[in-house]
């Protein structure tokens, strides 16, 4: 059920971080929800087994929208060259 919740947060999070990342991307919604995704799950397990917080935290789910943000913004870079 986690790894459910997880997801769901995870493309809620990439579409926020479409919003915030300022810049034309070129990419669809798929890959902006993938991103999200992969981003919520770096963040979530990332920082839990750091112990900054508990899954199910705010804290979590503002880690999964700067995850989202930094993978936007890294395959932005690796698209641009």
């Amino acid at each position: 059920m986690t790894v459910l919740i997880t997801i769901f947060i995870g493309l809620i999070a990439g579409f926020i971080a479409r919003t915030i990342k300022p810049g034309n991307d070129s990419m669809g919604w798929i890959m902006t929800a993938v991103l999200g995704v992969a981003g919520s799950f770096l963040a979530s397990y990332a920082g839990a087994a750091l112990g900054l917080y508990a899954p199910g935290q705010a804290a979590g789910f503002i880690a999964s929208v700067v995850g989202a943000v930094v993978l936007l913004v890294l395959v932005g870079l690796i698209r641009k060259n």
